[in-house]
C-alpha cells in the first residue's frame, strides 16, 4: 500500500495543480480531446432518450467517464488493440466505429458488434472482467510476434473483485505482457459502493501482487489521464510489460437504463460529484488559456448535435435482420431438430403471423 496522491494536473475548476506537459501549451490536442468529450456526452444523452422512447435496448451510460475514454483512445496508436467492456462507446467511436453502429449494438442488433470499422479491436464484453484475460491473450500474441503494439482494456471498480481480473494481472506480470489495464473507478458497482467492495486503500495497489506498476490518476482530469496512458503505452512498446491505471471518477448516471440510482445514492453526493465533472474542468482550463470561447462552444455543440441526430436517424432507418438469422448464424450446419423451429419463427414474424396457431 502507498500513500501517493492520484496524478493530477487540473483541479476541479480547471486550475493547474503542477507544471503542465509541453503539449498543453498549444490548443490543438486539448481542443480535439474536448471535441470528443462533448461528442461522448451528447451521444450518451441521445442513447438514453432513444431507450426511454422504446427505440433502443438497455443502455450503459458513460456520463462522467468522458475524460477516461477519450484520453485512452486518443493515446492509443492505430496498431494497438482495444479490448473494451460495455461502457467504452467513446473509445470505440474515436477508433473509427460509426455512431449509428454503436446505436445498432445497443438496439440489440449484433451487426453493431461486428462492425468492419473495429478492425482488430474486440467487440464489447458484457460478462464482468472476462475482457482482461482476453487482452492478455492479445498481448501474448503481440509479444510472441515481437511487435511494437499493446493491448488496452478497461474494467469497472466492481469488476476488480472478480477472479478473472486478478488472474489477468498475474499472467501479465509473470509474462511481462504489453497490456494496459484501466480501472474506471466510478465509485459504484451497480448499487454497491466502492468502500464495501474492497479493503484495499487503492485499487491500483492490486498491481503490487502481480509485480507490475500501479498508478492512481484523477480520472476527471484529461491531461493526467493522457500522461498516464502515454507512460503505460511506452512501457509496453519497449517490452517492459504491463501497467495498471486506476482512474478515479464518478458515475453521474444510473448503472444502466434498467437501474434507478436514486434508490441507493444521495442527492448531495451526486451534486458534489457534478462539481468535479471532467467536461467543465477542461473547458475552464482552455478558456483560461484563451484556447476556447463561447462562440466556439456554441458552434461545437451545434455541430455535434447534428452529427448525433443524423446517426440516430440512420440507425432507426436500418431494417431489422430476418428472424431466421438467429438460426442461420448460430451453426455452420443447422441441426435437423431446429429446422422446424426456424420455419415456425419465419411464419410468426410475418404480418399477422403471431395469430397463427401450430397446426393451422
Amino acid at each position: 500500500m502507498t500513500d501517493q496522491l492520484p496524478l493530477q494536473y487540473l483541479d476541479s475548476e480547471g486550475q493547474p495543480t503542477q507544471t503542465l506537459p509541453d503539449w498543453c501549451n498549444t490548443p490543438d490536442r486539448l481542443q480535439r480531446c474536448y471535441h470528443y468529450m462533448q461528442l461522448a456526452r451528447q451521444f450518451d444523452s441521445k442513447a438514453i432518450a432513444l431507450q426511454r422512447t422504446g427505440q433502443l435496448g438497455t443502455y450503459a451510460s458513460l456520463l462522467g467517464a468522458e475524460a477516461i475514454d477519450v484520453s485512452v483512445a486518443l493515446s492509443m496508436s492505430k496498431e494497438d488493440v482495444l479490448v473494451p467492456y460495455y461502457r467504452n462507446h467513446a473509445c470505440q467511436i474515436i477508433r473509427g466505429m460509426p455512431l449509428e453502429e454503436v446505436f445498432l449494438y445497443w438496439g440489440g442488433d449484433e451487426r453493431g458488434n461486428a462492425a468492419t470499422a473495429m478492425q482488430k479491436d474486440f467487440p464489447n464484453a458484457v460478462p464482468i472482467a472476462t475482457q482482461c484475460l482476453h487482452a492478455c491473450g492479445v498481448a501474448s500474441a503481440i509479444k510472441i510476434r515481437g511487435e511494437k503494439r499493446a493491448a488496452v482494456t478497461m474494467i469497472g471498480d466492481g469488476g476488480t473483485s472478480k477472479g478473472d481480473f486478478m488472474e489477468a494481472l498475474n499472467i501479465a506480470g509473470v509474462w511481462q505482457l504489453p497490456v494496459v489495464f484501466i480501472i474506471n473507478n466510478n465509485q459504484w458497482a451497480i448499487s454497491v459502493p466502492r468502500k464495501i467492495q474492497s479493503a484495499a486503500t487503492r485499487l491500483a495497489d492490486k498491481a503490487i501482487g502481480a509485480g507490475i506498476p500501479g498508478i492512481q490518476v484523477d480520472g476527471n482530469d484529461a491531461i493526467a489521464m493522457h500522461e498516464a496512458m502515454q507512460t503505460a503505452l511506452q512501457r509496453a512498446y519497449e517490452g517492459k510489460g504491463a501497467t495498471l491505471i486506476e482512474a478515479i471518477s464518478y458515475r453521474l448516471s444510473d448503472h444502466t437504463t434498467a437501474d434507478d440510482a436514486t434508490r441507493y445514492r444521495s442527492n448531495d453526493e451526486l451534486k458534489q460529484a457534478w462539481e468535479r465533472e471532467p467536461v467543465k474542468r477542461l473547458r475552464n482550463f482552455m478558456r483560461s488559456q484563451n484556447f476556447w470561447d463561447e462562440d466556439q462552444e456554441q458552434a461545437l455543440l451545434q455541430e455535434i448535435a447534428q452529427l448525433v441526430q443524423q446517426a440516430a436517424d440512420s440507425y432507426l432507418a436500418i431494417p431489422p435482420q430476418p428472424v431466421s438469422s438467429i438460426f442461420d448464424f448460430m451453426y455452420a450446419e443447422l441441426p435437423s431438430h431446429l429446422n422446424e423451429q426456424r420455419d415456425w419463427a419465419e411464419v410468426r414474424a410475418m404480418p399477422g403471423g403471431s395469430h397463427h396457431q401450430e397446426g393451422e
